[in-house]
């Protein structure tokens, strides 16, 4: 999966650094176990998004719309011609991206998880009808999706697995047990119990975090103090609602007070930097954002009203950071 489709796996965190560079209540995101199996071990990033939720949201679903890559349209006009309606029959979709396989530490790919109620036969009936034949691994039937370059799994009638073939394969052997899955992964295990009632959340690793802060931080992640401290960056993870205008929870672990300390500081600093250029919307998306730390834990809130919201989706910063 190119890196183009990485960026809708990346929406939340490219919304944290566009945040602060420039800086009855939701149904929960929460993943079932067989959409949990199915997600690799060595996940860098997990981002799930409660697909009902964004829909009851203006600001949600613009989000979606200007960051979503071709290729996942491409997917989307894959899955409609095949007989599934995703503004209807998806409730939760969730993106993965991993390793595959522990010595690849710089090597990732994505896979995808709907979850739902499909019309499964319908779907494989249309299948039969256009001659589209699956390919068998182990007992699962994996599916080519014309024109796309990527493949879908039914791992059973209420979730999907699709992304490019050798993704798919990887997914489909942690799920049977060929290799281990995010469940034997206690750090992201953990992590995901705190924020997976949000619209939209998404978990970290330590190379992730890594990766996420020198984005945030842009130059200021350059200097003597981050290379000492990002060592000890443990995870993070974050929560987006959509309910009451839009707002954004960001928890950085590092394991201890000096070194939360110090990134909330640098994470200050770029915030001041970016007040002296920024454009109007983007000084607003600055001072509706609060930094602290606190117990080897930073954290990073933002709250915005639609509106608001709305015109940083359209500021130069964040448009140069999702093209």
């Amino acid at each position: 999966m190119s890196n183009k489709l990485v960026r809708i796996s990346n929406a939340g965190l490219l919304l944290a650094a566009a945040c602060l560079a420039t800086v009855i209540p939701a149904n929960a995101a929460q993943l079932s176990t067989d959409a949990r199996t199915a997600v690799p071990h060595e996940v860098q990033q997990l981002v799930v998004i409660d697909y009902r939720a964004m829909q009851n949201s203006s600001a949600a679903m613009d989000l979606r719309g200007r960051v979503m890559p071709p290729e996942l349209k491409q997917f989307d006009e894959a899955l409609t011609k095949s007989g599934l309606n995703d503004n209807h029959d998806v409730e939760q979709l969730a993106f993965a991206l991993f390793r595959p396989s522990p010595s690849s530490a710089d090597s990732l790919t994505t896979v995808g998880i709907a979850q739902g109620q499909f019309p499964t036969q319908d779907i494989l009936a249309n299948f039969r009808k256009n001659k589209v034949k699956p390919v068998l691994i182990r007992t699962n039937k994996v599916y080519p999706l014309a024109k796309t370059g990527m493949v879908l799994c039914f791992v059973d009638a209420s979730t999907m697995v699709f992304g490019a073939k050798d993704a798919v394969q990887k997914a489909l052997d942690a799920r049977d047990g060929v290799e281990p899955s995010m469940l034997t992964n206690n750090s992201m295990m953990e992590a995901m119990k705190t924020v997976d009632t949000a619209a939209l959340w998404s978990i970290l690793d330590d190379k992730g975090t890594k990766v996420m802060m020198k984005q945030v931080l842009g130059e200021a992640g350059s200097v003597t103090d981050f290379d000492t401290v990002q060592k000890r960056l443990q995870g993070s993870w974050y929560g987006m609602d959509f309910q009451h205008g839009v707002k954004f929870d960001l928890t950085i672990s590092t394991g201890d007070s000096f070194a939360a300390a110090t990134i909330s500081s640098l994470l200050t600093a770029a915030v001041l930097v970016r007040k002296m250029s920024g454009s109007d919307a983007e000084k607003q998306a600055l001072a509706d954002t609060a930094i602290a730390s606190d117990s080897g834990r930073m954290s990073v809130h933002f709250a915005a009203s639609d509106n608001d919201f709305s015109s940083l989706l359209r500021s130069p910063l964040f448009q140069s950071m999702v093209h």
